[in-house]
């Protein structure tokens, strides 16, 4: 299935890329001129509440798109446990099947088992795999990606320079909602309540209200006596939506292969409006017109759907964030000036040319977001002296801005998009062979050959006994293609004359011929029969497989710490670790490494450079070549949370050894085997529940070595918005509404981390972690002070050595001392209860 870019023009255009939540989003999609469209089965993809595609509809959907020259991308996104790889690769044995043009993957096992089972199938890396540097995007390539979506946080330059990378497309985001934190590294829907971004079901809590909070840390790190921190509104998590139109020039020259709009739970309405628009102004550059963005259209892509527009990270806007609400904007319609109790009506000084009309939807806003009150405007009120007086089924004050957030016209204007499409041309030429009619048909190819369609009919005609066929009559029924999607645009009747057959058999034989053509453009984007045959052996096999047991080590697992200070250091080995994972808060300083190295070598433990988990090319090109120095003083391994980042470091110092983060997201074995010949030992995701960690590390073995983070708040967003300035020597966090404080901290470029609430305690699940062969359990300790990290160290070895003694019932004892030292309270987090769905 060979993947052609279209063109538009005498100028090659990025392909447009749509939403498909819904079928109706698709149709939608198609008929406002998408290159493309992505979409999700009811499985194992990331917008788990949008409407989706059962398994029938999604067929139809592909055959839908297919016929009309539109590619189909299906997201197979989520990260997946080890029970549900054999689903997995039905699942993927199905899509390739079925014909669609690519998936998208976030789960490096499941990218693993595509390129497998369905090689020919071409693999998409979602953003949820958070690539974000060249080394990353080099490594898709080698693993068989045809294309990346990178991380929306890079600017067009580095799009730019990543895009160098060859046999490789890229694809950014060009319009929709922008995620707070990188994509694929957000756990804060999932450690609040369960419900995992990484599994399709975020409860966006970035758009709930937070205050920021400081206090001095105690001697475990933890806040004393809080206070309010001045901020700017109320919703400090909540981002604007990407609108890259008024600069889509720029963007359309860039070097990348696609443009995607984000929007799977939009819509029918919206999609086709904003399709539309971007369409037209992609045609006009790539026409070589002199485009320049067009206010109306602006206006439509607010009234579609709006948390304010920005230019997002790509093009180096600094205006991403939207804190004073979290919904949609709309455009602001006027200022109230008055209000009738009476007749429940306010008179609204109208601020543009934009007037309301019957059926619109208005919201006036007030300070608090909470309190704003909703009205649809019933008959189209009459404007005098620039104000008009529209129902409001709530008191409100002067001044109240109101918005215009649903505008009847516009979905109006967009349900006419929706539903008209182009009818497909199609030449047809039809001989007669001893009487029975022969048709071929040829459809235009779009950015290819065009289709060529035989048919002999099942009809002979029969030599007329009075009145034969003419030749006008015959074409009349030919060309009637009602209720198809084709019309004929050109019809070749090579009629020898003096036949007869009833029209309703012509008519017949017409409609089946175009089923044929159908039937025809769907197997052309199908594997054939002898692929189908190879790629279900190979599913067989790799099912069969994925049952192997790796086996469990009998062995007491080490301890880990992770620290940001050189005391840390010294305490955590001190209590007894025997890896310290070193993160320096400030710049990279290789003495402060060698020093680490000195200290940790003195308590025989290993020093590990932990690096960012985001490591642009700035950091790679400041860090990589200081690693030959730093391992011959010591520092043998470095920690890094992506594969870019890893091929980094063994690019500079084959010697050292590589240590995985947990924003590996490491879920499966399939996913430990990519990694190890990389790494010596792996962090498992956190959102494992025991049983699934249980099977991870039975059927991972001892390749890779598996760490679980027993201890801390765990790490649940990292994010470019620069929120605050984090010192070590204060407490920052976030507290929302039910006084849950999240705690901040910044890495060595400044940027923020968002933990937990709640700290993670596993002490006393140590007989079961123990049981399951684990090589290391880690305690992170940043931001927390020498203290904790020394004397959780030391209540963490002496819980291992109660447990290899036989005698766990001091673990009890040693919960209430982690307790103690604890910020917000514990958890046994996902460990113990496992996810929501």
């Amino acid at each position: 299935m060979p993947h052609d870019y279209p063109e538009t023009g005498s100028a090659a255009s990025p392909e447009l890329l749509a939403p498909a939540g819904s079928p109706e989003a698709l149709a939608a999609a198609v008929a406002a001129g998408a290159d493309a469209v992505y979409l999700a089965g009811r499985r194992f993809g990331a917008r788990h509440y949008a409407a989706n595609f059962s398994d029938d509809e999604l067929r139809s959907a592909v055959g839908y798109a297919h016929l009309r020259g539109v590619r189909v991308y299906v997201t197979v996104n989520t990260l997946v446990s080890d029970a549900e790889l054999p689903d997995v690769v039905r699942y993927l044995l199905w899509l390739y099947e079925t014909g669609v043009d690519a998936v998208l993957v976030q789960d490096t096992g499941v990218a693993a088992l595509a390129r497998e089972v369905v090689p020919d199938l071409p693999l998409h890396a979602s953003t949820q795999m958070t690539i974000h540097n060249r080394e990353g995007v080099a490594r898709a390539a080698r693993e068989g990606f045809s294309r990346v979506v990178p991380a929306r946080e890079l600017t067009l330059p580095e799009i730019e320079d990543i895009a160098e990378v060859p046999g490789i497309g890229i694809e950014v985001f060009a319009h929709g909602a922008l995620c707070y934190c990188y994509s694929g590294q957000c756990l804060l829907s999932s450690v609040i309540g369960g419900r995992s971004g990484n599994r399709g079901m975020c409860a966006q809590p970035c758009r709930k209200p937070y205050r920021l909070v400081t206090a001095e840390k105690d001697e475990y790190g933890r806040p004393r006596n809080l206070r309010a921190v001045p901020a700017e509104g109320q919703y400090l998590l909540s981002t604007r939506d990407l609108a890259v139109y008024p600069s889509l020039d720029r963007i359309a020259r860039a070097p990348v292969a696609s443009l995607k709009i984000e929007g799977r739970m939009r819509s029918a309405e919206y999609v086709a409006t904003v399709v539309a628009i971007y369409r037209r102004a992609l045609d006009a550059i790539a026409a070589g017109e002199a485009w320049s963005p067009s206010g109306e259209d602006m206006r439509d892509l607010a009234l579609a759907f709006n948390r304010k527009f920005t230019e997002g990270y790509i093009l180096g806007a600094s205006d991403i964030m939207a804190r004073d609400r979290p919904g949609n904007r709309g455009i602001l319609l006027g200022t109230v000036v008055g209000y009738d109790p009476g007749r429940r009506e306010a008179t609204v000084r109208l601020t543009g040319e934009v007037v309301p009309r019957s059926g619109d939807g208005l919201a006036f806003c007030t300070e608090d977001p909470e309190r704003d009150v909703g009205a649809v405007v019933r008959g189209t009120p009459a404007v005098r002296r620039g104000m008009v007086r529209v129902g409001v089924p709530a008191p409100v004050g002067r001044d109240t801005e109101v918005f215009l957030t649903k505008s009847a016209d516009l979905e109006a204007r967009a349900t006419k998009i929706a539903e008209h499409l182009e009818p497909l041309p199609i030449d047809v030429t039809v001989t007669w062979d001893d009487g029975t009619p022969c048709f071929e048909g040829v459809l235009p190819g779009r950015g290819g050959e065009p289709l060529r369609v035989l048919y002999r009919a099942d009809l002979q005609m029969e030599p007329a006994r009075s009145r034969p066929l003419a030749p006008e009559e015959i074409a009349e029924q030919f060309t009637r293609t009602g209720g198809t999607p084709f019309v004929i645009r050109r019809l070749d009747l090579r009629y020898p004359g003096g036949l007869f057959t009833p029209l309703s058999a012509l008519n017949r034989v017409r409609r089946t011929f175009l089923e044929k053509v159908e039937e025809a453009v769907a197997a052309a984007h199908r594997p054939g029969p002898d692929a189908v045959r190879a790629a279900r052996e190979r599913a067989e096999a790799a099912i069969s497989g994925l049952v192997r047991t790796g086996g469990v080590a009998n062995r007491l697992p080490s301890v880990s710490v992770y620290t940001d200070t050189l005391e840390g250091v010294e305490a955590a080995v001190r209590g007894g670790a025997r890896t310290v994972y070193f993160e320096p808060a400030g710049p990279v300083v290789p003495a402060l490494l060698e020093e680490a190295a000195a200290l940790c070598r003195a308590g025989g433990a290993d020093a590990v450079w932990k690096w960012p988990s985001i490591t642009r090319r700035a950091f790679l090109d400041a860090a990589a070549p200081l690693l030959p120095s730093l391992y011959d003083a010591g520092v043998h391994g470095v920690m890094v949370s992506g594969l870019g980042a890893a091929d980094a470091v063994r690019e500079a110092e084959p010697r050292m050894r590589l240590f995985g983060a947990a924003g590996l997201n490491v879920w499966n074995h399939c996913t430990t085997r990519v990694l190890a010949p990389l790494f010596l030992r792996c962090t498992a995701s956190p959102e494992l529940p025991a049983g699934d960690l249980a099977r991870l590390a039975e059927l991972t073995g001892d390749a890779p070595g598996l760490e679980v983070l027993v201890q801390g708040n765990i790490e649940a967003m990292v994010t470019e918005d620069r929120l605050a300035a984090v010192s070590g020597d204060r407490f920052l966090g976030l507290q929302d509404r039910r006084n849950h404080v999240f705690p901040l901290r910044c890495d060595s470029e400044s940027r923020v981390y968002i933990a937990n609430a709640v700290e993670t305690c596993l002490i006393d699940h140590l007989p079961r972690i123990i049981g399951m062969g684990i090589d290391a359990v880690a305690i992170d300790a940043r931001g927390r002070g020498p203290r904790y990290a020394g004397e959780m160290a030391r209540l963490y070895l002496a819980g291992i050595e109660s447990v290899g003694r036989g005698d766990p019932g001091m673990l009890d004892v040693l919960k209430d001392e982690v307790k103690q030292r604890a910020l917000g309270g514990i958890t046994g987090g996902h460990f113990v209860r496992g996810l929501t769905g």
